[in-house]
């Protein structure tokens, strides 16, 4: 009769069935750790997540540095731009109020060009073709409709190139964003394939994708923010430019007075 097999004996017997099994799955399990380590990116400095990312979103970062630049390029021209008229419209506005007459203020003002010479210009003109009108009535309203019309056609020209930042502004952050969720939706594909969930394999993916979006921000906060200066600068350089068309009608208005308005078109009005 055979003795029965006690429990003791029975895990004896199973520890070396169970053996090969869990050896099989410690290799397994090596082996996928060694397969998401080697996809792991060696660099997730900024430059090496713009290198490990999707040629879409590489060009994504690429569209929004090139807008960056864009901007600070604008930005300093324009600067420089805005100082020298605004300098040339303070001196040329000196040059206005201290003048008697409308030829003393084109000999002040010189043959330079700028808005004020523009101005005396237009008037001068305006006097010259309303030397054989019955009346003079008339006089003021046309010269200050010439005035007008420099005046906005220097703000259009002075606000040229902004509106580039505008939009840039705009866009910046949603073009950053569509970077974003194209490298998520690439890292959740990757996801799939590895069929794995291990935070060391899925967060270089995303941090790749979360730097389209801080690329728009920087491209897009100071697009704004120079845009809103440019704004409040060009809208104190156009009230320079009205002080000038007024201080060109006084003159015209006291040239009228006395009865002394330019009969023929001088070198100004040239």
């Amino acid at each position: 009769m055979t003795a029965p097999v006690t429990a003791p004996a029975a895990d004896a017997l199973a520890a070396p069935l169970a053996a090969p099994d869990a050896a099989a799955g410690a290799a397994a399990g090596l082996e996928h750790m060694t397969a998401a380590t080697a996809t792991l990116p060696h660099d997730l400095s900024p430059w090496g997540m713009f290198m490990a990312a999707s040629p879409v979103v590489q060009a994504v970062m690429i569209g929004l540095a090139l807008a960056s630049v864009a901007t600070w390029t604008i930005f300093l021209a324009k600067s420089l731009e805005l100082s020298k008229a605004k300098r040339k419209a303070r001196a040329s506005l000196a040059a206005l109020e201290q003048a008697r007459s409308l030829t003393q203020a084109a000999e002040s003002i010189g043959f330079e060009k700028t808005p004020a010479t523009a101005f005396l210009r237009a008037v001068i003109a305006e006097a010259h073709q309303s030397a054989d009108a019955p009346s003079q009535d008339g006089l003021k309203e046309r010269a200050a409709s010439r005035l007008e019309r420099i005046e906005a056609a220097e703000g259009r020209r002075m606000m040229r190139g902004t509106g580039i930042l505008a939009s840039i502004g705009s866009t910046a952050p949603f073009v950053g964003l569509f970077g974003t969720v194209w490298g998520i939706m690439v890292s959740f594909i990757g996801i799939a394939k590895s069929q794995t969930t291990n935070l060391a394999v899925v967060a270089p993916g995303i941090a790749e994708a979360l730097l389209a979006t801080a690329i728009g921000l920087v491209a897009a906060i100071p697009a704004v923010v120079i845009y809103n200066g440019f704004a409040r600068s060009i809208g104190g350089y156009r009230a320079q430019l009205g002080d000038s068309s007024a201080a060109v009608l006084r003159l015209l208005s006291r040239d009228m007075d006395r009865r002394a308005l330019p009969r023929a078109v001088s070198k100004a009005a040239e």
